[in-house]
C-alpha cells in the first residue's frame, strides 16, 4: 500500500457501459481502460442488472490491469437510482433496473408516504428513478424475499463491499433523488423511519474513506497485493463534480454529460428549485447540498441521430438556423425541464443532410441544457465535462444562449478522474486543465431568433 497513491483502479458502472479504468493521479490521465455494455437482464422477478457478469468482468479486468501497472488503490463510482438489497453476504433480490416501470403500479400508495419536496428536494420521477419507490415496491410485491433483507446498500457501496467485505452507506448516492435523504439536514429522510427501514442502512461513511483492503478472494482472483485499499466510492455525477469543487471558487456550474446531463449550480441555493422542471438537490462528496437539474441528453442524442455520425459544417449549421429545422422536447418523457411534454422533430429529418440532422440535434441539446442551468439557478462560468465536451456546436451554442463563459474540461472521463481523486488528500491533487469553448461559427443573432421560435412553439 502506497503512502501517496498514484495509480487508482476505478470500477465505473454507468447506465450504458461498465468500465475498469486505471487513472494516473500525477499525470491526470487514464492509462488503462476496459469496457463492456451494461445490458439489462429481461427476466424474473423483474428487469435487473447482471451483477455477476459485471463482477466477473471487473475481476478479469483488474487482473489484466495489475499485470501492466502497480495498482495503489481501488475506487468505485456508479449511476444513481439503484440499491442492492442484501441478505447477509448475498443479494436478497436482483438489483432492479431503474427504467422498469413496475413501481408505478403503487404510485398512489407511495405518494402518501414519500417525504415532501421541501425535505427531500427530490421530484417525483417515473419507474424506479426515485430509489425509495423501488424499495417500497419491492417490499410490498415480494414480502417474503424482503423479509430476508439485512442491509440496503447504495450501488457504489455494493461494489465496494464485493471488493472489501465491508458494508457502508454514503451521502452522494443516498442524496440523488432517492426520497431517502434530507439534504439540508444531512440525514436519512423521515420516510425511512416511518417505513421501518432505518436499521437496514449501514453506517454512513465519507466517499473518501478506506473501507478496508481487498478480500483474500479478490487478491487471489486478481493477483493484486492483499493490502490494496478500497475507497467507499460515490455517485457518478458527483464524481464528475469533485475535481471542480477542489479547484474552483463558487459560484460556477458543471454540466456532467453522458447518458444523463446533470447541471450542478455550485454555490447556489435550494430555495428556488422547481420539482415540476426536474429541479432537485444532489449531495456532493463532502456531504453538501448542490442545486441541480438534469435531462437524459445522451440517450436523446442517440434516439435523434439514429447512428448518424457527421460533424456539422458551418454551412450545415447556418442552414438549420435559417430553415428553423428543430427538435422539440422531450424524447424521454417524465424527466428533464420539459418532462410533461412529448416532443419530436418539427420536420421530417429525412429531408436533412446528415450534417444538418446532427446540427439540429446539437442545438436542441444546448437549448435544453440552457434551461437545466436556469432551473438549477446556475451562475458564473459553466464547465462541460464528459463526451459533450467534444461537441463543438453544443459548447459554442451554450456560450451564446447563457451569455456566460463556457469551458471544456480536458481529459477522458470525469467520473473516473473524480473517483480516483478519493484516494488523495486535496492538497496533493493535480489540477485538471480546461479550455474555453470554441467561438461560434454562425451569427449569434441567428441562434437568438432560432431559440425564440423554439420557445414560442413550446
Amino acid at each position: 500500500m502506497s503512502d501517496r497513491p498514484r495509480l487508482v483502479a476505478v470500477l465505473d458502472v454507468g447506465k450504458t457501459n461498465v468500465k475498469l479504468v486505471v487513472h494516473d493521479l500525477d499525470a491526470g490521465a487514464d492509462l488503462f481502460v476496459r469496457a463492456r455494455p451494461n445490458a439489462v437482464v429481461q427476466a424474473a422477478p423483474y428487469p435487473h442488472y447482471d451483477t455477476e457478469g459485471i463482477w466477473a468482468f471487473f475481476l478479469e479486468a483488474l487482473a489484466e490491469a495489475g499485470r501492466q501497472h502497480r495498482i495503489d488503490a481501488i475506487s468505485v463510482t456508479t449511476h444513481g437510482a439503484s440499491l442492492a438489497l442484501m441478505a447477509g453476504d448475498r443479494l436478497a433480490m436482483p438489483v432492479l433496473d431503474y427504467e422498469f416501470l413496475g413501481p408505478d403500479g403503487l404510485a398512489a400508495e407511495y405518494a402518501s408516504v414519500r417525504p415532501p419536496f421541501a425535505e427531500s428536494f427530490a421530484p417525483r420521477l417515473p419507474g424506479g428513478l426515485n430509489a425509495g419507490a423501488q424499495l417500497f415496491w419491492q417490499q410490498r410485491t415480494f414480502p417474503e424475499s424482503f423479509a430476508t433483507v439485512t442491509d440496503v446498500l447504495p450501488y457504489p457501496q455494493y461494489w465496494a463491499y464485493r471488493l472489501s467485505g465491508r458494508k457502508a452507506s454514503e451521502a452522494t448516492s443516498l442524496g440523488c433523488h432517492t426520497d431517502l435523504w434530507a439534504p439540508r439536514e444531512g440525514r436519512l429522510s423521515t420516510m425511512v423511519a416511518r417505513l421501518g427501514w432505518t436499521g437496514l442502512f449501514p453506517e454512513l461513511r465519507s466517499a473518501f474513506d478506506v473501507l478496508g483492503p481487498i478480500t483474500p478472494a479478490v487478491a487471489a482472483a486478481t493477483g493484486l497485493p492483499g493490502d490494496t485499499p478500497v475507497h467507499c466510492g460515490l455517485h457518478d455525477s458527483n464524481a464528475s463534480l469533485l475535481p471542480h469543487l477542489l479547484m474552483r471558487p463558487a459560484p460556477f456550474a458543471v454540466l456532467s454529460t453522458g447518458t444523463w446531463v446533470i447541471a450542478f449550480a455550485v454555490g447556489g441555493t435550494l430555495d428556488g428549485l422547481d420539482p415540476g422542471c426536474d429541479g432537485l438537490s444532489n449531495v456532493d462528496a463532502f456531504g453538501r447540498a448542490v442545486p441541480s437539474a438534469r435531462f437524459m441528453g445522451g440517450r436523446e442524442f442517440e434516439l435523434l441521430t439514429e447512428g448518424v455520425k457527421a460533424p456539422p459544417t458551418t454551412e450545415d449549421i447556418r442552414s438549420v438556423l435559417r430553415s428553423k429545422a428543430m427538435v422539440l422536447p422531450t424524447l424521454t418523457p417524465g424527466s428533464g425541464p420539459y418532462g410533461a411534454r412529448k416532443g419530436g422533430w418539427t420536420i421530417d429529418p429525412a429531408a436533412l443532410t446528415p450534417g444538418e440532422r446532427v446540427a439540429a440535434v446539437d442545438l436542441y441539446l444546448a437549448l435544453v441544457a440552457r434551461q437545466c442551468l436556469a432551473v438549477a439557478g446556475a451562475d458564473g462560468p459553466t464547465v462541460i465535462e464528459g463526451p459533450f465536451g467534444r461537441n463543438g456546436l453544443f459548447a459554442a451554442a451554450l456560450v451564446v444562449l447563457t451569455e456566460r463563459p463556457v469551458e471544456i474540461a480536458l481529459g477522458t472521463t470525469g467520473t473516473s478522474t473524480g473517483a480516483a481523486m478519493l484516494a488523495r488528500p486535496r492538497d496533493q491533487i493535480v489540477k485538471l486543465e480546461a479550455v474555453a469553448a470554441p467561438e461560434p461559427e454562425f451569427d449569434p443573432a441567428l441562434l437568438y431568433d432560432y431559440a425564440e421560435d423554439w420557445h414560442r412553439r413550446l
